[in-house]
């Protein structure tokens, strides 16, 4: 397995991005992913109860297909969302235009949308610059970049993965490649269980049911455990497609292909935090000695969403009480007497108390890193997790303050 990738773009898929004159930067907004044939298809989508108008189309495509995809399309720039029953009528008139000039069912067209909120959606843009960009599709890794590109909205960088297994029938390999977007609005919860979107491709053949088992499993180690400011998006969405043009058929509990998938998924996951909005640090939390994974979970995301630890992470202030207060409040199993803390291998807290070997400025400047470590061991438990979150800086402010002007 391996992501070296440029050479690795599965097989079976198409790929193209244009302006189509949504975004008010006049950059790439339109981009599409064209499968040679129906794809299978297994997606999870935000939980958040106000959803936007592609994803209730999406759902309702998905079902009426029984997990087959053909076309993707996806605009950046306007999330059609909270439009009523205008977003609505855009998102099908997308999907009924792309149809068309696929030569494909309309449930077979899979939209997405990101940007602005509350904004009606102009679908006849899209519309108009679907025939053109229907001409200029291709399999080239060029083309793949320019699509990872074009549905970015505040990131400052694409976001790509990529893998490959061997796929053990006479040489032939089985590709991953997936390009996802997400720089804030980032505290994905994805059911089954600024917007993050994800879209993976493999050349594998897997039925739907197979393909929705393989992507929840590795959703639950990468995607929701990842958050930048603690705001579930309205339209979240991870989609996983996969073509069969490899030829090399791939059954419920193939260990090298779940692994290959969380690599990719993982991969992608720590890359949105990464390009978190206004960011200066990267913060991986390790929970362990939890009453379960559940309650592990609980304490990871409280220290995450909480302005008090988030700040004094921007300021490198090694204020560890915040953290002991928000894993007091986060509703896990807590011992205060038995709780430990170690910032790297630094450590700060023992027996629910300030280390003997706690050194301050040791501390501060373990802080100043771009990316550190915070491991704290609850001892009550053999619960654990892994989680990714960031600090929150007065760019973040600006950045929000001024988005939608």
């Amino acid at each position: 397995m391996s992501d070296l990738a440029p050479l690795v773009i599965p097989r079976g898929f198409r790929f193209g991005a244009t302006k189509a004159g949504v975004k008010a930067s006049g950059r790439a907004d339109f981009s599409l992913i064209v499968a040679d044939q129906p794809a299978s298809a297994a997606a999870a989508f935000t939980s958040n109860r106000v959803i936007a108008a592609p994803l209730i189309v999406d759902k309702a495509h998905l079902k009426a297909t029984g997990g087959k995809v053909r076309v993707v399309a996806i605009n950046a720039g306007n999330a059609n969302c909270a439009t009523g029953q205008v977003g609505l009528d855009a998102a099908r008139a997308t999907c009924e235009a792309a149809a068309k000039v696929f030569g494909c069912k309309q449930e077979e067209v899979f939209p997405s949308s990101t940007g602005v909120i509350g904004v009606p959606l102009p679908a006849y843009k899209l519309i108009d610059a679907l025939p053109g960009l229907a001409a200029h599709i291709g399999a080239e890794h060029d083309l793949f970049q320019e699509v990872a590109q074009a549905i970015l909205t505040t990131d400052t960088v694409e976001k790509t993965a990529f893998a490959r297994i061997d796929g053990g029938l006479e040489g032939r390999e089985i590709r991953i490649a997936a390009f996802g977007k997400g720089s804030g609005m980032i505290h994905p919860q994805l059911v089954p269980h600024a917007t993050m979107l994800v879209y993976i491709m493999t050349d594998a053949a897997i039925e739907p049911a197979v393909l929705q088992e393989y992507l929840n499993a590795s959703i639950e180690r990468s995607f929701n455990r990842i958050s930048v400011d603690g705001d579930t998006s309205t339209n979240d969405t991870v989609l996983l497609l996969a073509s069969g043009a490899s030829g090399v058929k791939v059954d419920a509990g193939n260990e090298a292909f779940a692994a290959a998938l969380n690599q990719v998924c993982v991969s992608l996951a720590k890359q949105v935090v990464s390009d978190g909005e206004g960011l200066t640090h990267v913060v991986e939390l390790r929970i362990k000695g939890a009453a379960s994974d559940a309650d592990a979970l609980r304490a990871a995301k409280a220290i995450a969403h909480s302005p008090l630890v988030k700040t004094a992470w921007a300021g490198c202030d090694p204020n560890w009480g915040r953290l002991a207060a928000a894993i007091g409040y986060s509703g896990a199993e807590v011992d205060p007497e038995k709780f430990e803390i170690r910032f790297g291998e630094l450590p700060i807290c023992i027996d629910g108390g300030r280390s003997p070997q706690y050194d301050e400025a040791a501390a501060h400047k373990y802080l100043e890193q771009r990316e550190f470590t915070i491991t704290i061991d609850l001892h009550v438990g053999d619960g654990s997790c892994v989680f990714w979150t960031t600090d929150l800086t007065t760019e973040y402010i600006h950045i929000n303050a001024d988005y939608s002007t």
